[in-house]
């Protein structure tokens, strides 16, 4: 099998309303496999799951494999796995799934499939005999599936343990054909929490969050024996994973992946506890997201497979589920917009495949991460010291070290939190060779740096002379205690360097010059500023993730939080900190009592009570960048309502591209570098009376000005990227330690 693979929605079951299913059939996959498995080879795709349909192939005790004899031929002729579905939640119309007869006869159906498939299969075949056997079993015991004895009480158990019989049965009779056959056993992955903090609420949540096992179990001999399973039978797992499949015991409310709910366990966790748990390959057989949202879900899900990879998990691949769009079981007039390739009807094709742009970015990322994070070769470490979280509304360091991550392991030390009664420290890892630290300490202020310095030089004592990487001058004397072989200082707008820290800046700073190696900075100001002080000064410009943000061009998508909150809508998103001018927005707020201003972010560095409190100004508090794109979609104006002071430094604000890749109009305040680097699609203004000028004209203008605009946006925004900048700054590491490598030798 190769790793990445993709699969075809093949459902054949009657559902409650007595409408009989026939996916392939639906969405014209059965009639053109040659073209849909074609359109694979751009992605390198040569592995496939099928479903054959059960109900559909056998009529009046008769096999007719004819449905399936284009798949099997395009396979064939274009050099394409298949990994076949027997039982897809559909059955003979005259079985009753509970009774005497079901298991002989799908022993007699795996039978016929193994024989006509044997000579197509190569020695080593994929089978999954029974799809899902958990969620059929749930979905027959809530009416999802029209089928005889409907209103058997004990469905939900006595269908699992029948669904389990007839997979072993069907193994057993499938290996009697093809001895070298594979067998697939596949079921959703979740996970589920209690809605409140009631004991009995916990242990109910976990008893439903490890009944997901209880098919897996069965299968391998654990539990029940009587139904005959072994370890044997439990040969590949797959797990199949969406972004409902966390949710509350009680309330079966979603765990929002979009919204990023905190209580949602990472991904790579729950593969890990599955392939500890079993010891077995674990493929994500099934995995997908719909509409917007589509690219940024595949490649979060390849980064969580990666992680999962570096804790010795053994995943055996993923599957894009479904490659083709696919009607709803339901409303078969609805479509899912959920295939890599969309289901359009055109004036020559009822049925045309039409690519889904942000996906195949989405999935050609994930191909490339999974490329570059699959090299077991040791790697030399980055040890970061930051004055900024990693989940904070500064996304610079996240952007720029988790994509440098592909080249170094990346330790990133959060600025120490002061206050605790007791040292301790808290451990992420939020990505692929990343692993955050910030360590609760018993000081205050400005010395928690020096407090933390025993824990730092224990967590990297295993690194000789590891790179340093400054975010803050103030970490300078930890940063030469792990005596390093390269120091890099990125240079940013320091909104830290206040309060008790500010008037020892300068100095630390002027320190820090001296001692860098290499400095990165995000403006040209600050360029122009730090070249001053030193001779290896790189200018880096932000750049944005334009595949995160590809769902707030979606304008049926919004948060909930601002959906009561009227408009037209003017929003800003980031740290309220001392750098917010209140005054103004104050006084667009006063000028415009119809307009609502949403401020979204953690305050910082000043109370709440200094910032403007107004009707229409809206704080819905601190919320993650996952979420950002959400409260953006519902916005017709976004703010830069930063001061301008010209003692402040130089600033290029990351949100400012992020708005223009949401295609929103921007109006800002005059900070440095604005005007110069984005003038020609941002309304800079220069005074109170122009901003509010600007966020008038913006909410006046014609569709035609916001095409206009939208369209210079995506060529500036075009020509920006994380990842080459990244790349950039490891050639120059990489150029800079062979250039101090040859000075230590001639010394």
């Amino acid at each position: 099998m190769t790793y990445w693979q993709s699969g075809y929605e093949g459902a054949d079951h009657i559902n409650h309303d007595s409408i009989r299913l026939d996916m392939n059939n639906a969405n014209g996959h059965q009639q053109r496999a040659l073209e849909d498995y074609r359109l694979l080879k751009q992605f390198g795709i040569r592995t496939v799951r099928e479903s054959i349909g059960w109900r559909l192939v056998e009529q009046d005790g008769q096999f007719d494999f004819s449905i399936i004899e284009a798949r099997v031929q395009a396979a064939q002729e274009l050099g394409i796995q298949i990994c076949w579905t027997l039982l897809h939640y559909g059955w003979p119309e005259d079985l009753d799934v509970y009774g005497d007869e079901f298991v002989p006869r799908f022993v007699r159906y795996c039978r016929a499939v193994a024989e006509f498939l044997k000579p197509f299969g190569g020695p080593a075949p994929v089978f999954s005999p029974v799809n899902e056997i958990s969620f059929t079993s749930w979905g027959m015991s809530v009416g999802m599936f029209r089928h005889s004895n409907m209103a058997y009480e004990h469905a939900r158990r006595d269908a699992k343990r029948q669904l389990v019989k007839a997979a072993i049965a069907g193994c057993d009779a499938i290996w009697d054909i093809i001895p070298g056959a594979r067998m697939l056993h596949c079921d959703p992955l979740v996970h589920i929490i209690a809605h409140d903090n009631d004991p009995a609420s916990h242990l109910h949540a976990e008893a439903m969050r490890e009944a997901q096992f209880e098919a897996f179990d069965m299968l391998a001999g654990r539990r029940d024996p009587e139904l005959g399973g072994a370890p044997r039978y439990l040969d590949l797992m797959g797990v199949n994973y969406y972004d409902t499949n966390q949710w509350e015991a009680a309330t079966g409310h979603r765990l929002w992946w979009h919204l990023d709910d905190a209580r949602r366990k990472p991904l790579y966790q729950m593969l890990v506890e599955v392939h500890e748990r079993y010891g077995r390959p674990v493929l994500l057989a099934e995995t997908g997201h719909v509409g917007s949202g589509r690219g940024i879900w595949i490649r979060e899900v390849a980064e969580q497979a990666m992680m999962a990879r570096h804790r010795g998990a053994d995943i055996a691949g993923i599957c894009l589920y479904p490659g083709i769009d696919r009607p709803d079981w339901v409303n078969p007039d609805y479509w899912h917009h959920s295939g890599m390739w969309d289901v359009v009807a055109q004036a020559d094709d009822p049925q045309a495949r039409v690519l889904a742009p942000a996906y195949a970015q989405g999935l050609r990322q994930a191909q490339a991460l999974t490329e570059h994070f699959s090299d077991a070769a040791a790697m030399p470490t980055i040890v970061v010291l930051s004055h900024l979280r990693w989940h904070g509304a500064n996304t610079r360091p996240r952007h720029i070290l988790g994509n440098i991550a592909r080249h170094y392991n990346v330790v990133y030390i959060e600025e120490p939190v002061a206050g605790a009664a007791i040292d301790y420290t808290e451990i992420s890892h939020p990505a692929p060779r990343v692993s955050v630290y910030r360590h609760h300490t018993s000081g205050t202020g400005e010395v928690s740096w020096a407090l933390a310095e025993p824990f730092v030089l224990d967590l990297v004592k295993q690194h000789a002379h590891p790179i340093v990487w400054l975010t803050t001058p103030m970490a300078l004397p930890l940063a030469k205690a792990l005596d390093p072989g390269l120091v890099v200082y990125d240079a940013m707008t320091d909104p830290a360097a206040s309060g008790n820290s500010a008037q020892h800046w300068p100095e630390r700073e002027a320190a820090v010059l001296a001692a860098a190696d290499l400095v990165f900075t995000g403006s040209p100001g600050l360029r122009d500023t730090k070249a001053r002080k030193h001779q290896q000064v790189h200018y880096f410009a932000n750049s944005v993730d334009t595949l995160h943000f590809e769902p707030a061009l979606d304008r049926s998508n919004g948060h909930p939080l601002q959906a009561a909150i009227g408009g037209p809508r003017l929003g800003f998103y980031g740290t309220l900190d001392e750098h917010i001018d209140g005054d103004l927005i104050a006084a667009v707020a006063d000028a415009h009592p119809e307009w609502q201003i949403v401020l979204v972010g953690p305050v910082v560095h000043r109370t709440e009570a200094s910032l403007p409190q107004r009707a229409n100004i809206h704080y819905p508090g601190p919320h993650t960048y996952q979420a950002w794109p959400q409260f953006l979609v519902g916005w017709d104006v976004c703010l830069m309502p930063y001061l301008t002071d010209p003692s402040q430094p130089p600033a290029n604000p990351a949100n400012v591209l992020e708005y223009m890749a949401a295609e929103r109009p921007v109006v800002s305040t005059a900070i440095r570098d604005m005007g110069a680097l984005y003038g020609e699609v941002v309304a800079v203004a220069r005074d109170e009376h122009a901003f509010i000028a600007a966020c008038e004209a913006a909410l006046a203008s014609s569709q035609a000005e916001q095409d206009a605009l939208a369209h210079k946006m995506r060529e500036l925004v075009r020509r920006t990227s994380w990842i080459a900048m990244t790349d950039d700054m490891h050639a120059l590491i990489a150029l800079t330690q062979q250039r101090l490598s040859v000075a230590g030798m001639a010394a």
